[in-house]
């Protein structure tokens, strides 16, 4: 037995959203299949797609993701610390999985030393159990005004000596004033921690950039590891709901002999992800919208996640959207809410200590009996269940603030929780409007095909669909494919100190291999 520390490598940006979650997750999958029990970690990260750990606790969704591709269970250590927009420069604080209240900017900027001795904590426990930890940054890591404030890029590769990658966004334009100013405005020992640089997105022949490799490498003295083009049949869950802007269309181009399933953008969405399963099913015809369109042809409206119910609400109500889906729903359209979409169904959602944003009550849709009380616990849990309707099995998890009471309203599943049994959702008298609480509601293959048969379309059977899980992981395969044939791999496991020829063995010394262990984002 040794106290040896893993080591680290870390992957900061030159901005946002310039591919450092995947090239993190990428890494990750790399070191796995090497044999080296890696974690990924992530001291900030501000989002509203976020994850249930199995010990109850919230993370964001890119952490989970690099969890799995790295084969281990996620947990709250791998994002210490979460911010979840709810308002105008508000956000909810999540410390270690559990939320701790609402902080503006300047909250946060005043506890900023408080948290980051907090975030260093997560981060030797993942040292201490793991053979390397891959560190992702946020946003631009030279951000001088911000040089102060920030806990996530720098002042944890300094507290760790992590070397660094930097990750540059060429499809945006700018790439080489991207590295070479990134590169300038930092400090000189921060400078000399920067071993590698990853040039992303890129389109046509690599060939194309060979002098703009050779310029960065003697403009910076630091190596070009890859240019690492786009790769658009690689599916894995997005973190950001930025995503979702490309996806959104102005109306719905419905097909007759498909499933035409309309999904709302609410502004505050959130765990959209949910729909993944439902919406790359070969049967499905999907569409996210955010303008008020006709829903002639729509098969199923429906409402996602959301972190401000009352604030989406009123979002409905002035967009136009709420007339459009009551008239919808009277006649015979199908519509279902998942969480916040569940809670926006209902009658009411009171909110008496202000718990979301300001203290008050929104009239729902009125489309289900159900009225919801927001409370300042928040409910975090896996759990398993059963479908009232055809006894389908059914897992997922809940993460939600707020009790919803049913009146007349029938429930929708049986709940198992621990060694609680109780009743989830709401269905309408004529069973075409439903709500639940239980997020991953489609990752399970069973409840998907009774699901997609109920539509009562004419639906191949012929290819048995895999699990959300087994399907992850194929990408994930997929994405650590696509990064080997366009990094240099020695010179990645060089700079992180690792041996691509010895036998994988953790830091307490014994050689191990890894087992996908069915964890579920």
């Amino acid at each position: 037995m040794t106290d040896k520390k893993a080591g680290c490598v870390a992957v900061f940006g030159t901005g946002s959203d310039v591919g450092k979650s995947l090239i993190t997750a990428a890494i990750c999958r790399i070191f796995s299949d090497h044999g080296l029990r890696v974690a990924p970690f992530k001291a900030q990260n501000m989002s509203n797609n976020s994850h249930v750990t199995a010990d109850g606790g919230e993370i964001g969704r890119a952490q989970a993701v690099q969890a799995e591709c790295a084969r281990i269970e996620p947990t709250v250590h791998m994002n210490p610390l979460l911010l979840k927009p709810s308002g105008a420069s508000v956000s909810q604080v999540v410390l270690r999985g559990k939320a701790v209240g609402n902080a503006t900017s300047e909250d946060f900027r005043n506890l900023r030393a408080r948290y980051f001795e907090e975030t260093v904590k997560s981060l030797e426990l993942l040292r201490s159990s793991n053979d390397i930890v891959v560190i992702e940054g946020a946003g631009s890591c030279a951000e001088v005004n911000l040089r102060g404030y920030d806990i996530a890029n720098f002042r944890t590769a300094t507290a760790c000596d992590a070397p660094v990658i930097l990750v540059a966004d060429i499809d945006r334009g700018g790439v080489f004033a991207q590295v070479v100013g990134t590169l300038e405005l930092l400090e000189e020992n921060e400078r000399e921690l920067v071993k590698g640089i990853i040039i992303n997105k890129f389109r046509g022949d690599e060939a194309l950039f060979d002098d703009g490799r050779k310029f960065i490498e003697r403009k910076t003295g630091v190596p070009v590891l890859g240019v690492v083009p786009f790769a658009h049949d690689i599916d894995i869950d997005a973190e950001d709901s930025l995503e979702l802007d490309s996806a959104v269309a102005r109306n719905v181009s419905s097909v007759g002999s498909r499933i035409n399933i309309a999904a709302l953008r609410l502004p505050r969405v959130s765990n959209f992800t949910d729909l993944a399963p439902l919406f790359r099913h070969p049967a499905v015809n999907p569409v996210w919208l955010n303008r008020v369109a006709p829903l002639d042809g729509v098969d199923m409206l429906i409402l996602p996640g959301s972190k401000n119910t009352r604030a989406d609400l009123m979002w409905l109500m002035e967009s136009g959207w709420k007339d459009a889906i009551i008239a919808y729903a009277k006649r015979g359209g199908r519509v279902i809410g998942i969480c916040g979409g569940y809670q926006m169904l209902g009658q009411s959602v009171d909110d008496p200590d202000g718990v979301e944003d300001s203290s008050g009550s929104t009239p729902g849709l009125g489309l289900l009996d159900v009225r919801t009380v927001m409370g300042r616990e928040k409910r975090l849990a896996k759990v398993r269940g059963r479908w009232l309707a055809t006894g389908c099995e059914l897992a997922g998890y809940e993460i939600h603030m707020g009790v919803t009471e049913l009146g007349e309203a029938s429930a929708l599943m049986e709940i198992c929780d621990g060694a609680e049994t109780r009743l989830d959702g709401a269905m309408s008298p004529d069973g075409k409007v439903w709500g639940t609480y239980l997020h991953g509601l489609f990752d399970e293959p069973e409840f998907l095909d009774a699901f997609i048969k109920g539509f009562g379309k004419p639906v191949s059977t012929a290819a048995k669909q895999p699990s959300a899980f087994e399907y992850r992981q194929s990408q994930y395969d997929k994405l650590a494919s696509h990064f080997r044939k366009h990094v240099n791999i020695n010179l990645l496991f060089e700079i992180a100190g690792i041996n691509p020829d010895s036998q994988a063995t953790c830091c307490h010394g014994s050689a191990h291999t890894h087992e996908t262990d069915g964890a579920s984002t």
